[in-house]
């Protein structure tokens, strides 16, 4: 039973798993303002077209509960389309490459120790370099 819960513990805790819990969480909440957006202002717009029977309910009623939840369904998509691609954006954003530094050491031909730059004579082997 330990293991298991070690076992559970490990999968929970990865990356993936926390992010899609943060990002179902956020969803949730975005989901309720496209809500609010919907009936605050498109089913108005929706409701002040003619109706077709009965005062707007039936057949007009339907499409109006329809046409609000596909606008909140594409909006939601069109959001989440695009936070997801400024993330991504954001991830893959490359960071300028330090600028290389001039070597302050060469190695020597003859016994392959490291001498300084400017020197004319290795200090282990004393062989002239060039």
């Amino acid at each position: 039973m330990k293991k298991l819960l070690e076992e559970f513990k490990a999968f929970a805790m990865r990356g993936n798993v926390v992010d899609m819990a943060v990002g179902v969480v956020i969803g949730a909440a975005f989901g309720k303002v496209v809500t609010a957006l919907i009936e605050i202002f498109l089913n108005p717009i929706l409701e002040a077209l003619p109706k077709m029977e009965n005062g707007g309910t039936g057949f007009a009623g339907s499409l109006i509960s329809f046409c609000a939840v596909l606008v909140e369904f594409l909006l939601t998509a069109l959001v989440l389309f695009a936070i997801i691609k400024v993330m991504n954006a954001a991830k893959n954003i490359k960071k300028k490459p330090a600028k290389e530094e001039a070597p302050t050491t060469k190695q020597c031909p003859f016994c392959l120790s490291d001498v300084p730059i400017k020197a004319t004579r290795c200090p282990h082997c004393t062989s002239e370099l060039k």
